[in-house]
């Protein structure tokens, strides 16, 4: 790993933590007319989009450390293509917070971290099963999107504009780690996964 490869990881994690992110591509909301929310929705969109947004903060961690481990040139290229698109749902959630007149989780380096963790120790067990990670995490997104958008109120059409792209996207991802040759993991650690990422998004939620 070099030196250069170090500098750029603590660049990128830095603005993900401070928050100074920008989108690459447009934020599918722009298609979309203002909403009048009132404020019970107001409020259930919020703590959506911040789960939402936590979401975001630690797939870039999980990348990160995906990318920086990883064996070969194919899948290290394979995560800092999902890394870029990851970082544009990372800002478009950030702007619909602000709409939203709401803050991101106050968690947020926490989550970084332990993402960062987690993807790490992915990628050491080899490209495979850091594959086959992947795989399974975006599975476990793009039904936890799809709740979203059941749950987000109707009239709330930028949220949903925003999280129906991010699930398109995740389904890519999964996709294309597949292709790479994703190891199945085992049953436990799937089910870990989903313990893991139901007190996170409990958690964000309010905090």
């Amino acid at each position: 790993m070099s030196i250069d490869a170090l500098i750029n990881s603590f660049d990128r994690t830095l603005r993900v933590i401070t928050g100074v992110t920008v989108a690459d591509r447009p934020n599918p909301a722009n298609s979309t007319s203002a909403c009048a929310l009132n404020e019970v929705e107001r409020r259930q969109s919020a703590g959506l989009m911040r789960v939402n947004h936590v979401g975001e903060v630690c797939a870039q961690a999980l990348y990160e450390a995906q990318s920086l481990f990883a064996q070969t040139a194919a899948t290290r290229k394979q995560f800092e293509l999902a890394g870029r698109e990851e970082m544009d749902h990372l800002a478009w959630t950030a702007e619909r917070l602000k709409e939203l007149g709401a803050r991101p989780s106050l968690l947020n380096p926490l989550w970084y971290a332990a993402s960062f963790l987690l993807g790490a120790v992915a990628a050491k067990t080899g490209d495979a099963n850091s594959l086959g990670f992947v795989v399974e995490t975006e599975r476990q997104v793009e039904a936890h999107l799809n709740r979203h958008l059941t749950d987000l109120p109707e009239s709330d059409v930028r949220s949903r504009a925003i999280v129906a792209q991010m699930r398109d996207d995740e389904i890519a991802h999964g996709a294309a780690a597949q292709e790479l040759g994703a190891t199945t993991l085992p049953a436990p650690v799937r089910s870990g996964m989903q313990i893991v990422s139901k007190v996170m998004t409990a958690t964000a939620y309010y905090i």
